[in-house]
């Protein structure tokens, strides 16, 4: 049985250990988005099936991308995680979304 959630991540060209972090904590990347493309500033965005949780990477991403994915998410009403594209800063926004704490392995007995 999989219990992992999957995630949209925005922002950032590449993820670098960050896909490690997220596994650890049992989220698995459904899509990886940089945000460069201009049609992502577009007020009707939708996120894709089956997403449970956006996570955006600030330090990457301008307002007006970022302002769009997070009325998506809140539309759709997914959790949104936003944090800088750092092990450090992924860790510390994971460990802070209740969602994500209530799947994650670390907690189970």
């Amino acid at each position: 049985m999989d219990l992992s959630m999957n995630a949209v991540v925005v922002g950032a060209d590449r993820l670098g250990n960050l896909p490690d972090v997220l596994k650890a904590h049992n989220i698995k990347i459904n899509k990886h988005i940089t945000g460069r493309d201009p049609a992502h500033q577009k007020k009707n965005l939708s996120l894709p099936s089956g997403t449970q949780l956006l996570i955006l990477l600030t330090d990457f991403l301008g307002h007006n991308v970022m302002r769009s994915f997070r009325t998506a998410a809140e539309k759709q009403n997914i959790p949104i995680v936003a944090c800088k594209r750092s092990v450090c800063s992924m860790q510390q926004a994971l460990e802070q979304c209740p969602q994500v704490c209530a799947n994650c392995p670390h907690k189970r007995k």
